[in-house]
Formats: structure tokens, C-alpha cells, sequence
């Protein structure tokens, strides 16, 4: 099999692992008694971040080849993830779980082996395409637009797919049993997380760093990666990551909630998009595998700077759109807010982590990806998760299965904040002399 292609099934396998229960989960943790917990279980992710990655990072640099170690991390995510089904479904769909201290730490167990494996993933690219002399700016990007194809699949087969005791296994855009609202989302995350981890015995091997004759431990332990804060530039762009990683996780926790909530509204309870709000977030993935493939042209013409001032007037759009529009006559915002989600996504993540592999030296490349997580999906995406979770709650309340109350103002509040980064970045962070 053709070697990027090999890569492209992991980054699909890699994204429908997460696809299959980051932006349903709200709805079936507020039915199951959870949902006043939903701030936690998406800063959960943000707070494992902020130290699984740099370690398994330099586990991967110094011990482990990360092709094997991808395959570890995603095993143990899987168990932990199906544990998360088997309290579900013993549970039952519509009762409230009682054991929410096992849940919730099956949960965290799971997200603190997965979130390590995005940078993991990277790394197992990147160095694989250069071991075999490609460009990695040139092709990442079509190889990494498969993890975006992998996500939404996975999205849409749990918006669409369904189970009951009288009919078994069926498709349906109506069913309230269908995937999107039960423990059924954790299953197929763990199944695929299995399929996964199998997969990389397969991949590619990958070096780790041969071990110097006099090499210090802060070295021995990966930690001079912490050094690129000692470069102005560097340690400005780490710090803006984390300022816009804040709102990363803001609308996969609150997305379909908002949306779904429209349903407890008589104007809009039968409109397609307040009952499908899974499948027309995926609107946003589709986006984001478009995007994807303008990166080499964007950074290499623009430079990093332009690049991450487009994601933050993406981040405003996404948010405002939100605020101002409705699934009804106002359809037309949401749809443009999930189109411009590629942009706010890709135009960060993915052309950050291109820029860390471009500037960092080949031995703390995955410590430097995992620097990047932390600073991202970890301190920024915890605590922009906690603080959205407090504003959402301040004006929204659950009512039975709907969280209500006045979303305009909520959105309008994480445009500003969006806007308020940008405004910051144009003015501290300057433009490179030499393009990435």
C-alpha cells in the first residue's frame, strides 16, 4: 500500500475516534443526569493535555518509537472508553447513571490516553514523510484532510444510527434512540479506538533520538523543549495558542446543545436542523477538510501571522453567527458559521503544528508537538471550557433534555472575546522575517 495513503488511514481512524462522541456527547450527558457536569468533561480534556502530552512526547523522543506508542495510547483509551458504554448501557437509555464517579473517571482515563495521540500522530507523519523525502508542508495536509473525512463519518453514522430492544440496529433522522443521544456514541468511539491501535503495529517505524555521550537529565528527559520560550517568537506564539485554544472546545461542548434546544422551542421544534444538530455541525468538518488543503498555499504566501489572524476573525464569525441566527429563516448564519469553522480550526492547528515542526530541531520534535498540545488543548482549552461552561450557565438552564435560555448573549460574549485576542496578536505578535 501506497505510504500516504497508510498515513491517511490513520489520520481517518485517528479523527473518527474522536468524531464519534466530541460534539453529541452534551446531549446525552444532560439526559443521563450529567449535564450540569458538561464544563468538566470538555475541560477534562483540556487538563490531561496540559502534562499527557509533553510526556508521552518525550517518552516518544527518547523510549518508545511513536508508531508503538500510538498503538498503546489508543488500546487503553479504548478500554476505558467502552467502560464509559457498559455503565450506559446498564444504565439505560433516559435513566440517570449512578455510578457518576466511575463514569467520570473512566472518562478522564480514556481522554488522558487519546488527547496525547493527536500530537503522536503528527509526529509518526512528519517523520515518516521526511524519512522517505517528502515535503511536509506540501504533503501533511491532504494526508491530515482524511482525519477531517474520518471525524465527520464517524458524526454522521451516530447521528443517523439507532438502537432499540423491538427493532435492533436501523437508521433513522427521527429515532430518539439514535446514537447522538445514548451511550451508543462511546461504543463506537472504543471500537474504532481497538481498530486503531491494531492498525499501528503496522505503520511505519519511526527513530527515536539516539542517546548522546554526555547529555544532561533536563535533556535525558525531553524538558530543553521548554527552551523555545526562551525565543520571544516562539514563546509569543505558545502563548497566543493557548489564548485562542480557549476556544477550541467551546462550541464542540455547546454546539448541539444550542442547536437541540431549538426542538423545546414550538417555532422550531420540526425544523431539520434543531433535530439533526449533529449532522449539521459536520458542515463544519467538511469545511475544515477544504481548509485543510489551502494551508500550503496560505503559509506559504502569508506567513504564520496572517494565518492565525485569519483563524481569530474566523473564531468571531463562528461565535456571532451563532448568536444572531436560528434554524428556522435564520438557518443561512448557521450554516455560514460552520463554513467559516475550517478556517477558525485548520488556519491554528494544523498550520501551528507545520510551524513547530518547521522551527524546532529534530530532536524534541514530538516533546515540541506536545508543548504545542499543552498550550493549546491543554491550559487553553481547560480553561476556556471552564470559563464558557460558567457564562453558558449564568444565562442557560437545562429543562429536561433542552438547555434554554438566552444563547444570543452567551455567543455574542465568546465573539468578544475572540475579537479581543485578535486585536492583542496584531499587536504584539510580529511578522517573521523569513516565511514558513
Amino acid at each position: 500500500m501506497n505510504l500516504k495513503t497508510r498515513l491517511a488511514i490513520m489520520n481517518f481512524l485517528e479523527f473518527a475516534v474522536w468524531g464519534a462522541y466530541l460534539t453529541c456527547m452534551s446531549n446525552y450527558l444532560g439526559s443521563a443526569g450529567l449535564g450540569d457536569l458538561i464544563p468538566w468533561f470538555y475541560s477534562i480534556q483540556g487538563i490531561v493535555s496540559i502534562f499527557m502530552p509533553t510526556i508521552i512526547g518525550i517518552i516518544a523522543d527518547k523510549l518508545i518509537q511513536p508508531q508503538r506508542l500510538l498503538g498503546i495510547c489508543h488500546f487503553l483509551s479504548a478500554i476505558f472508553m467502552l467502560g464509559c458504554w457498559w455503565i450506559g448501557y446498564n444504565t439505560g437509555l433516559g435513566n440517570q447513571i449512578q455510578e457518576k464517579g466511575i463514569f467520570i473517571a473512566l472518562y478522564t482515563l480514556s481522554v488522558a490516553f487519546y488527547m496525547p495521540t493527536l500530537a503522536l500522530s503528527n509526529t509518526v507523519a512528519f517523520a515518516t514523510l521526511k524519512r522517505n523525502g517528502y515535503d511536509t508542508i506540501k504533503d501533511f495536509p491532504p494526508i491530515r484532510v482524511l482525519g477531517t473525512v474520518g471525524f465527520i463519518a464517524a458524526m454522521w453514522f451516530v447521528n443517523c444510527a439507532a438502537y432499540t430492544a423491538e427493532d435492533g440496529f436501523f437508521f433513522s433522522v427521527t429515532s430518539a434512540s439514535r446514537f447522538q443521544y445514548s451511550f451508543m456514541q462511546f461504543f463506537v468511539s472504543g471500537v474504532l479506538g481497538l481498530v486503531l491501535a491494531l492498525y499501528a503495529i503496522t505503520l511505519p517505524q519511526c527513530a527515536i533520538a539516539e542517546k548522546g555521550k554526555s547529555m544532561s537529565l533536563y535533556e535525558s528527559l525531553g524538558l530543553n523543549a521548554f527552551k523555545l520560550f526562551g525565543q520571544k517568537r516562539m514563546a509569543l506564539f505558545f502563548i497566543f495558542s493557548m489564548l485562542l485554544g480557549m476556544s477550541l472546545q467551546v462550541t464542540n461542548g455547546y454546539a448541539t446543545p444550542f442547536i437541540t434546544s431549538f426542538s423545546g422551542n414550538a417555532e422550531y421544534s420540526h425544523t431539520f436542523g434543531a433535530n439533526n444538530a449533529t449532522l449539521l455541525t459536520s458542515l463544519s468538518q467538511m469545511s475544515e477538510a477544504f481548509c485543510i488543503l489551502l494551508i500550503p498555499f496560505f503559509l506559504k504566501r502569508f506567513g504564520i501571522k496572517i494565518v492565525m489572524l485569519m483563524a481569530m476573525i474566523a473564531w468571531v464569525l463562528r461565535f456571532g453567527l451563532f448568536g444572531l441566527g436560528n434554524p428556522g429563516d435564520g438557518l443561512w448564519m448557521f450554516i455560514l458559521s460552520m463554513l467559516v469553522y475550517g478556517v477558525a480550526f485548520d488556519f491554528f492547528n494544523v498550520s501551528g503544528a507545520l510551524f513547530v515542526e518547521k522551527e524546532t530541531d529534530s530532536s524534541i520534535q514530538a516533546s515540541a508537538q506536545g508543548l504545542f498540545m499543552l498550550m493549546t488543548n491543554g491550559i487553553g482549552a481547560s480553561v476556556g471550557t471552564l470559563a464558557a461552561g460558567a457564562v453558558v450557565d449564568h444565562f442557560c438552564k437545562w429543562e429536561g433534555m433542552y438547555l434554554l435560555g438566552d444563547w444570543r448573549s452567551t455567543w455574542l460574549i465568546f465573539a468578544g472575546y475572540a475579537l479581543l485576542v485578535a486585536v492583542l496578536f496584531v499587536l504584539f505578535f510580529k511578522s517573521e522575517t523569513k516565511k514558513s
